[in-house]
C-alpha cells in the first residue's frame, strides 16, 4: 500500500482513531455517535467468507465489519450499506485510510432498497448487526445516531433478513449477531424466508451469567438441520478475555 493518507488528515471534528490491533487495520470513530463493540468482533470471527467471494455488510456503521473480514479472509470484495450519510462517509474514510479501496465499498443506502442498489442474488455471504430492539412507539429519533443502531426504527428485523435473502445468491451463506430474547422470533423469520438457520452459537459475558449475544449462520434455500455449537465465555474475570476469544480475534 502506497501514498495512504495521514489518518490526521482525514479525521473531523470528535472523532478519533482505533487501532483494531490487527494487520494494522485502523478505524475512525465517534464517540458521540455509536461505536462498535464486542458483537461485531465476535461475528467477523463467526462468519466464513472463502477464497474470490464477495460479500455484503447490512447496516454496516463505521464499517468495522467489512474491514476485519477484509483483513482476516481472502474474500474478494467486501460492500458495507449504511443508511445515516455521516456515518456512511466516516466508514469509507476509514477504508481509505487503511488502503482497502480496492477490496471494501461503502454505500450509502437502505437496507429495505438493497435489491434495488445491488441486484438480486448478487452476494455470495451477507453479514448483518441489526438492531436489536423494538422501537419504542415513536418516541426515538431518526437522527439520533444511538437510537438508530439499536433501534428499529428504519429497518425491522423481517425486513432485515428478507432483504438479507434477496441478494442472497442461493446457496449463499448468511450470518448475524442478535439477542438471544428473540431466538425464537429470528429462527421463525429466516425459515419463512427460506434461509434455513445452520449453525448457531450462545455468547455468555460471564460462565456464570445468562447468555447476551447468539450468533447465527442461515443458509439460503437450504435442508433443513442445525448445529449448536458449545458456549462461548467473553470473559475470564473482569476485563480478561477468555483465551478463546483471544484466539477467535486474533486467528
Amino acid at each position: 500500500m502506497t501514498d495512504l493518507p495521514d489518518w490526521e488528515d482525514i479525521l473531523r471534528e470528535g472523532e478519533r482513531v482505533d487501532d483494531l490491533q490487527r494487520d494494522g487495520l485502523k478505524l475512525i470513530q465517534n464517540p458521540s455517535w455509536f461505536c462498535f463493540g464486542m458483537d461485531a468482533v465476535l461475528l467477523s470471527a463467526f462468519a466464513r467468507v472463502r477464497e474470490g467471494q464477495d460479500c455484503l455488510d447490512l447496516g454496516c456503521g463505521n464499517g468495522v465489519i467489512p474491514i476485519l473480514l477484509a483483513g482476516k479472509t481472502k474474500g474478494r470484495h467486501f460492500t458495507g450499506l449504511e443508511i445515516q450519510p455521516d456515518i456512511a462517509d466516516m466508514a469509507s474514510r476509514s477504508v481509505t485510510g487503511n488502503g482497502l479501496a480496492g477490496r471494501v465499498s461503502i454505500i450509502n443506502g437502505d437496507i429495505r432498497e438493497a435489491v434495488g442498489l445491488f441486484g438480486a442474488a448478487v452476494f455470495d455471504v451477507v453479514t448483518g448487526n441489526p438492531p436489536y430492539l423494538v422501537q419504542s412507539h415513536g418516541l426515538l429519533s431518526e437522527t439520533d445516531h444511538k437510537a438508530v443502531a439499536r433501534h428499529e426504527i428504519r429497518c425491522t428485523l423481517e425486513q432485515f433478513i428478507d432483504s438479507a435473502v434477496r441478494v442472497l445468491k442461493p446457496g449463499g451463506h448468511f450470518y448475524m449477531v442478535h439477542r438471544p430474547f428473540r431466538l425464537a422470533e429470528i429462527i421463525n423469520c429466516m425459515v419463512s424466508h427460506r434461509l434455513e438457520p445452520k449453525r448457531m452459537r450462545l455468547v455468555y459475558p460471564y460462565i456464570d451469567k445468562e447468555p447476551n449475544m447468539v450468533l447465527i449462520e442461515g443458509v439460503r434455500g437450504g435442508n433443513p438441520r442445525i448445529t449448536v455449537e458449545k458456549p462461548l465465555v467473553v470473559y475470564e474475570r473482569e476485563n480478561v478475555y477468555t483465551d478463546e476469544v483471544r484466539r477467535l480475534y486474533y486467528d
